[in-house]
């Protein structure tokens, strides 16, 4: 295999910003192998697809009973009343607006972290414990994959409540490991807003479509901001019949675990330290991370490097055989 020649930092870093950048990498590699294997995100592989028969008629604006039908479906799903539950285009566009719903300043970030919350935080800590304002950090947290259980969360909030404060829980990856989500612990009387992905752990990313649970005065501005029609017809439709559909849950949940599992042994064949309890995504710390990000990507397999930290580099669920095998062979070097 042709060895690297060395990116900057300023490629490096733009890689880092957010992974799916295959129309970037193709650019930049143009003689690896295609078609390119991306495991820059942490989206799933195994993605659910809707049932024969589920027409979709995008001609007229949304129906609202339609809207308020998928937010209940949600709501069961993440085991709340669909009173606190408003559709939104993205849990990345909630984030975006998370400045404007009304919570008490400052807004701090926990590090390390997902990018857009860095970006919208006021300020950043490493450790997460209750302080004046409000608190966003994702659970399991992106891009270490660290997990923090939902007795602790409690706590947190608790505390955090005490002294007047919010907290603001990502949970774009919560799917894959239910028990650890907050939800079923708090009521309309808890200052705590919880953002939801639907893209990620059914695979359609594409569909952009997320979730803010939070208290109804907190559901009610979401809505003034977002109006009428804040999700399309698709998004509706695929939304509440994915979360309709238990056995594919059930059985995507234990495909998960089991890949995460294969990819660790896979790793692990290769003497790469993993950390993470996502089973979306492995993150490697590796010395020479940045080399290794390079040597995967000539051979046509995109990971996520991180500009600000050398030695991370980010491993994605391969899907099936052949893209295990194909990563297998790059980092022996085949």
């Amino acid at each position: 295999m042709a060895m690297a020649v060395g990116m900057t930092q300023a490629e490096l870093h733009g890689f880092g910003r957010h992974g799916g950048r295959i129309d970037d990498a193709m650019r930049a590699f143009p003689r690896a192998p295609r078609p390119w294997l991306d495991l820059s995100t942490g989206i799933n592989p195994l993605a659910w697809s809707p049932p024969a028969g589920l027409a979709v008629d995008s001609a007229p604006l949304p129906a609202i009973t339609a809207l308020r039908a998928l937010e209940a479906a949600a709501a069961h799903y993440f085991g709340c009343a669909p009173s606190r539950v408003a559709a939104v285009p993205g849990s990345e566009v909630a984030l975006r607006l998370l400045p404007m719903l009304g919570l008490p300043g400052p807004i701090v970030a926990a590090r390390p972290g997902y990018g857009t919350h860095s970006e919208i935080a006021e300020a950043s800590v490493a450790t997460i414990d209750a302080r004046p304002g409000t608190i966003l950090f994702a659970n399991p947290n992106n891009p270490d994959g660290r997990l923090l259980d939902r007795a602790a969360l409690h706590v947190l909030a608790t505390r955090q409540a005490a002294g007047g404060g919010w907290l603001v829980i990502d949970e774009a990856f919560v799917d894959t490991m239910p028990e650890a989500s907050i939800l079923p612990l708090v009521d309309d009387a808890a200052p705590v807003v919880v953002l939801r992905s639907f893209g990620k752990f059914f695979g359609l990313a594409g569909v952009r479509l997320g979730f803010v649970v939070a208290p109804p005065a907190v559901i009610d501005r979401v809505r003034r901001l977002f109006g009428d029609w804040p999700v399309s017809a698709q998004a509706i439709a695929w939304g509440g019949a994915a979360y309709a559909d238990s056995v594919w849950i059930a059985a995507t949940r234990r495909a998960l675990d089991a890949g995460a599992a294969r990819l660790d042994a896979l790793l692990a064949r290769h003497a790469l330290t993993v950390r993470g309890a996502c089973p979306l995504f492995r993150l490697v710390v590796q010395v020479d991370a940045p080399a290794l990000f390079e040597r995967l990507a000539h051979a046509g397999i995109l990971t996520r490097p991180f500009g600000e930290r050398a030695d991370w580099l980010r491993f994605g669920l391969p899907g099936d055989d052949a893209a295990f095998d194909r990563v297998d062979r790059a980092l022996a070097g085949g």
